[in-house]
């Protein structure tokens, strides 16, 4: 594994913030954005075609989030390194926080990952997101009614063999106030087919869902869209035109403006990770 000084890791930076009103009711995360790795870890082994591979990071999903982000003039918050190095949209507790196998590709740089090095991830690069996810959650509610949280993820169009007919999939837990809305209005347009926690169940203790929305009561929706549809610059156009109007009403329903605490799915049965 390629080493890098203290001085190049410092300037890794582990998260991306775009500037936007804080009062606009609207927090854009987007886990898994970058498939960059800091210099300390080189490369992991693994040849750079894998990093252009869905285990590398959200084909499409940041340059969706940062339209989208741009259009609604909304703050929006991203991680700057691929998940083979950790995965942001898991709990510090998580088995698979740290993947050693991805999809068929073995990992090298994991292989030999101990609860030393897994802790020095966690405190370098995952805890940082959420703490920013967390501090911008405080200035926003500070200064207007609760915002509407939308985190943008993408998957793959074929898993392990089968054809995901799904254009786009909504994940949720068990507050669905911004999802409804979602399911319905995106599922109203014209051609296009809609998952219902597809094609991944929204409920995985601690991810950055749970932690940031079940646990403040914040209304919340994960939006997953299949990375074939927004692996270029037109339809990362297409889809931010089909997304915008939705999640502009957001902000204006007073429903979704409320802190509302319930129970979460994840705490009693078992689901597939997203």
């Amino acid at each position: 594994m390629t080493q890098a000084s203290p001085t190049a890791q410092a300037e890794f930076g582990p998260t991306e913030t775009i500037a936007g009103d804080l009062s606009c009711g609207i927090l854009l995360l987007c886990d898994h954005a970058s498939n960059a790795l800091p210099p300390a870890y080189g490369d992991l082994g693994l040849p750079a075609a894998q990093f252009q591979r869905h285990i590398g990071y959200d084909i499409g999903a940041k340059a969706l989030t940062l339209a989208l982000a741009g259009r609604l003039n909304a703050p929006a918050l991203m991680t700057t390194y691929s998940r083979l190095l950790i995965d942001p949209n898991r709990g510090e507790d998580d088995p698979t926080i740290v993947m050693r196998l991805s999809d068929g590709a073995v990992v090298p740089g994991n292989a030999g990952v101990d609860a030393s090095e897994r802790q020095k991830r966690i405190e370098l690069f995952h805890r940082p997101y959420h703490e920013l996810i967390a501090s911008t959650l405080d200035k926003m509610l500070e200064t207007a009614p609760p915002p509407v949280i939308i985190s943008m993820h993408s998957y793959t169009p074929v898993w392990r063999g089968v054809p995901r007919p799904w254009h786009a999939g909504i994940l949720w837990d068990m507050d669905d106030r911004a999802v409804r809305p979602i399911l319905e209005r995106l599922g109203a347009q014209d051609g296009i087919v809609v998952g219902d926690n597809e094609p991944y169940d929204g409920a995985l203790k601690n991810d950055t869902m749970y932690q940031h929305g079940t646990m403040r009561g914040l209304a919340h929706a994960l939006i997953e869209v299949r990375q074939d549809l927004i692996s270029d610059e037109a339809g990362v156009t297409e889809w931010t035109e089909r997304l915008l109007p939705i999640l502009a009403d957001l902000p204006g329903q007073t429903s979704l403006r409320e802190i509302r605490k319930g129970p979460s799915r994840c705490d009693t049965a078992p689901v597939i990770a997203a």
